[in-house]
């Protein structure tokens, strides 16, 4: 009984949305959580998802810019861990506002005040049970071509514009105008 391992079922990055399930634009984001820029983005991310609430859902992928910054490795397998328990999003903006101070230990603290109650959460880290859907994102992002953080895409297409909520909110509006037809164009096949 001692040696059975317990097979972890892992929510992967990928699959983890804020926002309505089946909104008609997706907004994804490659970023790391010791990036002011990204921290920046984050802000508008929260104005985007109130104001097209149920129209947009959110998905944030990991890229963390180890050479830079070393701690957002493990910060982004700490969102990866909180996601497993409902608290993807609650953890996601803890870890931005606490930007300066994610050193492992820090990052068990953050995840109670996400609302965790995991009493295995820091071993999770220390184990890096989380690292393989990290290293996943990594991956997708170069393979995108994404060279910097943050990075945004609009239903799979990279956006362009500026990170502001007046050039993100046109870009939606658009997208959204896009996946109005595709829709009708299904209901009569």
């Amino acid at each position: 009984m001692a040696f059975k391992k317990e097979i972890l079922e892992i929510i992967e990055p990928k699959d983890i949305y804020v926002g309505k399930e089946d909104a008609p634009v997706t907004l994804m984001e490659f970023g790391e959580y010791e990036n002011d820029d990204c921290a920046k983005a984050n802000e508008v991310v929260k104005q985007l998802l109130e104001e097209f609430e149920g129209k947009i859902k959110f998905n944030f992928r990991h890229f963390p810019q180890t050479k830079i910054h070393q701690r957002s490795l493990k910060a982004a397998e700490a969102s990866v861990a909180a996601a497993q328990e409902g608290k993807f999003w609650e953890m996601h903006n803890v870890l931005f506002s606490n930007r300066r101070n994610l050193g492992t230990v820090s990052l068990k603290l953050h995840s109670k005040e996400a609302g965790i109650n995991n009493k295995k959460f820091l071993e999770l880290l220390v184990d890096g049970t989380f690292g393989w859907q990290v290293q996943d994102d990594m991956q997708e992002a170069i393979t995108r071509g994404v060279k910097q953080v943050p990075a945004f895409f609009i239903n799979g297409e990279p956006y362009t514009g500026k990170l502001s909520f007046a050039d993100m909110s046109k870009q939606i509006e658009t997208a959204l105008k896009k996946s109005k037809p595709s829709k009708q164009a299904k209901h009569h096949a």
